[in-house]
């Protein structure tokens, strides 16, 4: 069902009933954009991850939102799936109200259209919200502005005109006092006629504020003024009607009803985010941590800076989070799934070993005979979908015919977590509980020559085995080895380098740790071995088995044959590809990760994920 400014009041009970009866609810968000700050990489800790995702996603603006409830009727061994779709767009109220700017991100934009996005239904018809703190700013706001008005009653004007101004004496300069005058004699004419109201002409906000003052001390509470617009929000001008005290009193009464009334249309799309965390249900989602972020910084409060914090942000919002993409990646999934992006994990789970659910729609819902993929009412539904399909595979470890609802132990492993995209050994974020902390040791920090690209890097640790690289910056980067075993040999040889430097992950992470001050770099074109004891041994394409860069080019002192014990052997060409390198000869920023790129564009990486003990 497809929701806009204009029947969202007439279905928004029909929306909480659907979330009063659900058995579980389903989001899906879409967005201008998805990263303006720094990029993320493969070993980001979950702090870093939220800074970055909190400092450099929030600008951008929360253009559509799917809510789905699904609910499991028993007698007919069914699922009943309600799917809304809601336009969104933060359109201020009035002068007084925040007005949201955004940014926007060319590919996103691009994309989203691509996909049948309709920008005009969201920038013209797109319900408006308020979070609570600026709500609250709001009421507050009209509060004095009554007060105020009582204060000087009976009730002299209305519209846009501040209290302020419309109680106190404005001077009107010489170029304005013939249209002051000649507004002054039509409303007296006005006045003695039988007419019940007459329209000034249209006039600027100044020329308006001219006429309230002066209206006000030449005929008090003989008239009302009331500022309206114009056909197709053209123009503004005043309107001007007879009154008394008796109709001033209610004429006020109206118009405080009506701004409270057009405040609490403007609070508009937080209501259907309230109404979700105030049910306490199950919610669901894909990759979703970007959409929680977004929900709880656009519609609740701002995000704060500790990710504990955070947590319990969330866990008094939405207690039971379940991400489908983080359950796709574990045990005993990650075995029969190949790629966990939404359309793919769909059409995996439509096969055996899977069995699909038996799901309906009421009449007045959309039947999705189709694939409107990136719809974000439609993603909500292919996300419970594939829930349903996930959890009834579950059953059969306890040999159970029923569906797998919540509140069933068979999910509590999947319950409050939240996927973690290309960290390569920290799979999620949890909600509930510490962060998981892997031991690095075998991961270095290494800053280098502007110049370098990934061969360079696959070139200087070759001799001990197969790397992960993953890009911080054009000069630094952190390099994984495959063989754990290697990582103190490698050190060792390569922590003295002269045109870069190697560092171990938690040296990096702790400045004052020892060896953690820095040294001058300098980057010459070709690197002569240096002066100094000890056999020295130059790494050559006879010892690497390819030729090496001259920027490469380096020398190793003996520690090598103190490790002829374990020697050092080089892995297949083909297995080197497949598990830790991207295409050796790709240029650097080719390599590079954008951040949370589109949720469809990512494939799964082989993760070191945690196993749930239920099963």
């Amino acid at each position: 069902m497809e929701i806009t400014r204009h029947n969202f009041k007439q279905v928004i009970d029909q929306v909480s009933e659907a979330v009063d009866e659900a058995s579980f609810l389903c989001i899906d968000g879409e967005f201008t954009g998805l990263n303006n700050g720094p990029a993320v990489h493969g070993f980001d800790t979950p702090q870093e991850r939220y800074d970055k995702l909190r400092k450099g996603s929030l600008d951008f603006l929360f253009v559509q939102f799917g809510l789905c409830a699904f609910k499991y009727e028993t007698e007919e061994s069914r699922f009943v799936a309600r799917p809304f779709n809601f336009y969104i767009f933060p359109r201020p109220l009035n002068r007084n109200a925040p007005d949201c700017r955004f940014l926007c991100q060319a590919s996103s934009l691009h994309f989203l259209a691509s996909q049948g996005m309709d920008f005009n239904k969201v920038f013209r018809d797109g319900i408006p919200y308020l979070s609570p703190v600026d709500e609250q700013q709001m009421r507050d706001t009209l509060d004095q502005k009554h007060a105020t008005q009582q204060l000087n009653s009976p009730p002299f004007t209305s519209g846009t005109a501040h209290t302020s101004d419309s109680t106190r004496t404005i001077q009107v300069p010489a170029e304005h006092k013939d249209f002051i005058q000649q507004t002054l004699t039509r409303i007296q004419s006005f006045i003695d006629s039988d007419e019940d109201t007459i329209q000034l002409e249209p006039c600027n906000a100044y020329l308006r504020k001219l006429i309230y003052s002066t209206v006000k001390n030449k005929f008090s509470s003989s008239v009302y003024l009331e500022t309206k617009v114009g056909e197709q929000n053209q123009h503004y001008f005043i309107e001007v009607s007879k009154a008394n005290e008796e109709l001033l009193k209610k004429r006020g009464e109206e118009k405080r009803q009506q701004e409270l009334d057009e405040l609490d249309d403007a609070v508009g799309m937080s209501k259907i985010i309230r109404m979700i965390c105030q049910s306490g249900k199950l919610v669901i989602g894909h990759n979703m941590l970007l959409d929680v972020l977004h929900l709880l910084h656009k519609f609740s409060y701002p995000l704060p800076q500790e990710i504990d914090e955070f947590k319990s942000l969330v866990n008094c919002l939405f207690p039971r989070l379940l991400d489908t993409k983080l359950m796709a990646s574990m045990h005993p999934f990650k075995e029969l799934v190949s790629n966990t992006t939404l359309g793919d994990l769909e059409a995996t789970l439509g096969k055996e070993p899977f069995k699909v659910p038996v799901i309906v729609f009421p009449e007045d819902f959309p039947a999705y005979e189709t694939a409107q993929e990136h719809q974000a009412g439609y993603d909500a539904y292919i996300t419970g979908r594939c829930f349903t399909i996930m959890a009834n595979y579950l059953g059969k470890f306890k040999s159970q015919s029923k569906p797998v609802l919540p509140g069933s132990a068979l999910l509590e492993p999947f319950v409050n977590k939240l996927y973690l995209m290309r960290v390569q050994d920290i799979p999620y974020i949890n909600l509930t509980g510490e962060d998981l902390k892997p031991n690095r040791d075998h991961v270095f920090h290494v800053t280098f020559p502007k110049e370098w690209k990934s061969n360079d890097l696959y070139q200087l640790f070759r001799p001990f085995g197969p790397i992960y690289i993953a890009w911080i910056d054009d000069t630094s980067a952190f390099v994984a080895m495959s063989k754990k075993d290697q990582s103190d040999l490698a050190y060792k040889m390569l922590c003295e380098g002269v045109s870069y430097r190697v560092r171990r992950y938690g040296e990096h992470k702790e400045p004052l740790a020892p060896h953690g001050r820095k040294r001058p770099l300098s980057f010459p074109e070709a690197i002569t071995p240096r002066n100094g004891e000890g056999k020295r041994l130059k790494v050559t394409s006879s010892d690497v088995g390819r030729r090496v860069s001259p920027v490469t080019q380096r020398c190793i002192t003996t520690i090598l044959e103190e490790a002829e014990d374990k020697p050092t052997t080089e892995t297949g060409e083909e297995e080197e590809e497949e598990h830790l390198k991207e295409d050796g000869d790709e240029d650097k920023g080719d390599l590079k990760e954008e951040i949370l790129a589109e949720k469809d564009n990512d494939s799964t990486q082989a993760q070191l994920f945690e196993e749930p003990q239920v099963w």
